[in-house]
């Protein structure tokens, strides 16, 4: 390690349990690992996303992130893998996300989903460090690069995994530093309020596949999670379909916007 290397670590040090902590660890990637966007969240079964480190550079609008942190992270694969016991460690978006995610409404809507490019419609690469504190609550640092500029290259994730065990422990430490404690969950919860709330008229069973066709599973994806077949799945679309007075995944995804939209009444 040379002396610039050992002033950022010692920066990165400094900053634990600081909003500015954020800046620091991007400093830490700045030129090895080209990026356009970072953020740090703070995902915890069944509250609120916090936004620890705004690093979207004024790329996403308020009104966005506050419809994220509303209830959009509930599709969001990395608050799904920092809340159902995925392991952690660095990940790529595409990774963790369920095989239909990138031609669902969420992953498509700038208007939900911060990490879609300012040209409608066109995902960019993201990469973040997985970093649990408790059970269900983990914090998640991620870097983002624009379409235009491509994947991340071999070599970046090779020098993000060079760095994972400094960013681990430095995250970890944080956690333990937050000004507020993290709050007990309950483990045994099957549904998350807000998905309770929009679809509230459904059975528990039928508004758990809901769920899982808004976090953007295909049908043979839900039928491989529930042990269930695919035609067993399409009855149940079918019917929460009916119950819903809706035809359509869109119509779906339409019923949860309008729910967000409502909490912030």
């Amino acid at each position: 390690m040379n002396s610039q290397d050992a002033n950022v670590v010692a920066k990165l040090i400094a900053a634990i349990g600081h909003p500015h902590l954020g800046k620091c660890l991007c400093a830490v990637l700045d030129g090895t690992v080209s990026f356009d966007m970072s953020c740090l969240y703070l995902f915890r079964f069944d509250q609120p996303a916090e936004l620890l480190h705004n690093g979207y550079n004024g790329q996403v609008s308020a009104r966005t992130l506050d419809a994220y942190s509303r209830g959009g992270y509930l599709l969001d694969p990395f608050y799904v893998a920092s809340t159902h016991r995925h392991p952690g460690g660095l990940w790529r978006m595409s990774d963790l996300a369920p095989d239909s995610f990138f031609y669902s409404g969420f992953a498509i809507s700038p208007d939900l989903h911060p990490c879609v490019s300012s040209t409608h419609g066109t995902s960019i690469d993201e990469i973040g460090y997985i970093v649990h504190l408790q059970a269900r609550a983990a914090l998640v640092f991620s870097v983002m690069k624009s379409h235009k500029r491509g994947a991340f290259t071999d070599s970046e994730v090779e020098y993000l995994q060079a760095v994972a065990p400094v960013i681990r422990a430095v995250l970890e430490h944080h956690g333990r530093q937050l000004p507020h404690q993290l709050d007990s969950t309950d483990v045994d919860s099957k549904l998350e309020s807000a998905f309770v709330g929009a679809l509230g008229q459904l059975t528990e069973a039928q508004r758990y596949i809901a769920k899982l066709l808004l976090q953007g599973h295909s049908n043979a994806s839900i039928a491989r999670q529930l042990s269930i077949s695919e035609g067993t799945v399409k009855v149940h679309k079918h019917n929460l379909y009916q119950r819903l007075e809706i035809s359509s995944h869109a119509e779906l995804f339409r019923l949860f916007i309008g729910y967000i939209a409502q909490t912030a009444r």
